[in-house]
């Protein structure tokens, strides 16, 4: 009667011991989001950023340098002889706008590589044609599709793509923990099949966010979800429930912020500037960029990086083979070891029961009873171990799809 009561405050300091164990993730998850998020885009400031005033003459002379000393490491200045030569360098990302000053003045943007910097370069431009008195003329040399306006809806299909891909990790290696390394491997490479199909049917049926190109987004698509499965289902051999904060890190804090989806380097801080010339998501952004608006331009640099992530996923499944491996050799001679101590356990009183009488007959009958008593208790902790295994499962997939 007495140990009800007394039981009850015991569970239930053990269950908010539980709980506030899981806490630290959703609270690493919010400083870490924090940091990358607000490090990344809270202040974007222009740095180097590469314009071309058009114009061979001192008057374009003096109107690059002026902009150049005025904008402080700002701006990149240059001069080019021509509106041609202006173009080519934005269909090539060399420069972000050109200005053609006159009479008429025009900039030249290119809408498709960044639609936050071509809207700094005309903040610039429209105050340099005020000073002369007349109305700023843009021109996009390179619009976006009609269903994606801004020019964001690349970055979006990134997050959405991103997200199917490291949940499917959670599941994959939760789940699917007792399958074979292999057969959780197979699985990695199906689910970024259909992963990256949704994301093309999001990208043109459904949004329109391109209006051509889809083979090539898929294939981009199927490489980038793919890395992300191999990388996650060979990490989880190795951290286990931590799993998805460290995909978190990976292909979200630090992939989101360094993709220049919303804010090219040139804008960002170095530190995320400089993640954008290797990570998996500018890789893929980048990539649809220049298949979809570029005409291909240097579109072979951006699927490198996307094949290097794939293969670096294979490496750490072989490496997760190798470690599981090892631990399956560990586990062998253990449970040898006890089998062979259970039975020496059991053979022992039973023959001194044979060679000493009846008396010592009982007692290896009590022994044998015991045993029988210790099995069933065995198997009632590897039940509740595999609950509790199943439970970690559950709250490890919760956790991953619902952040």
């Amino acid at each position: 009667m007495s140990a009800g009561p007394s039981g009850a405050p015991g569970s239930t300091a053990a269950a908010l011991r539980h709980v506030l164990g899981h806490f630290v993730t959703p609270l690493l998850m919010c400083i870490g989001m924090g940091l990358a998020y607000l490090g990344a885009f809270h202040a974007p400031e222009p740095h180097d950023l590469r314009v071309d005033v058009v114009g061979s003459g001192p008057s374009a002379q003096v109107l690059a340098q002026t902009l150049q000393d005025k904008s402080d490491g700002a701006l990149s200045v240059r001069t080019v002889p021509d509106r041609a030569e202006a173009v080519n360098h934005l269909r090539t990302q060399a420069s972000y706008g050109a200005y053609l000053p006159g009479k008429h003045p025009e900039l030249l943007v290119a809408g498709a590589s960044s639609d936050t910097s071509a809207t700094v370069v005309e903040k610039v431009f429209t105050k340099v044609a005020a000073g002369q008195g007349e109305p700023l003329k843009v021109t996009d040399t390179a619009p976006t599709a009609a269903g994606d306006p801004t020019g964001q809806g690349i970055f979006f299909l990134l997050v959405a793509v991103s997200i199917g891909s490291y949940a499917s990790v959670a599941v994959i290696g939760g789940a699917g923990a007792v399958l074979a390394l292999r057969i959780r491997g197979a699985l990695a490479v199906a689910a970024s099949l259909v992963v990256s199909v949704v994301g093309v049917v999001f990208a043109g049926p459904l949004f329109g966010l391109v209006d051509h190109g889809l083979g090539g987004l898929w294939a981009m698509a199927w490489l980038y979800s793919a890395g992300i499965l191999l990388i996650g289902v060979g990490l989880h051999t190795f951290l286990k429930r931590w799993t998805t904060l460290g995909l978190m890190v990976l292909f979200v804090m630090l992939n989101f912020t360094s993709s220049g989806g919303i804010f090219r380097p040139e804008l960002q801080p170095g530190f995320f500037a400089s993640l954008h010339s290797f990570w998996n998501g500018a890789g893929f952004v980048e990539g649809v960029r220049s298949h979809v608006y570029f005409g291909g331009y240097a579109l072979g640099g951006h699927v490198l990086v996307l094949v290097l992530w794939f293969v670096a996923g294979l490496a750490l499944m072989g490496l997760a083979g190798l470690a599981e491996s090892k631990r399956r050799k560990a586990v062998v001679p253990a449970a040898a070891v006890v089998e062979v101590a259970g039975a020496s356990a059991v053979a022992g009183p039973a023959g001194a029961g044979g060679a000493h009488g009846p008396r010592h007959a009982a007692r290896a009958g009590a022994g044998a009873g015991a045993q029988t008593g210790a099995g069933s208790g065995e198997k009632a902790e590897a039940e509740r171990a595999e609950a509790e295994k199943a439970e970690a499962v559950e709250e490890e997939m919760e956790e991953a799809v619902g952040v």
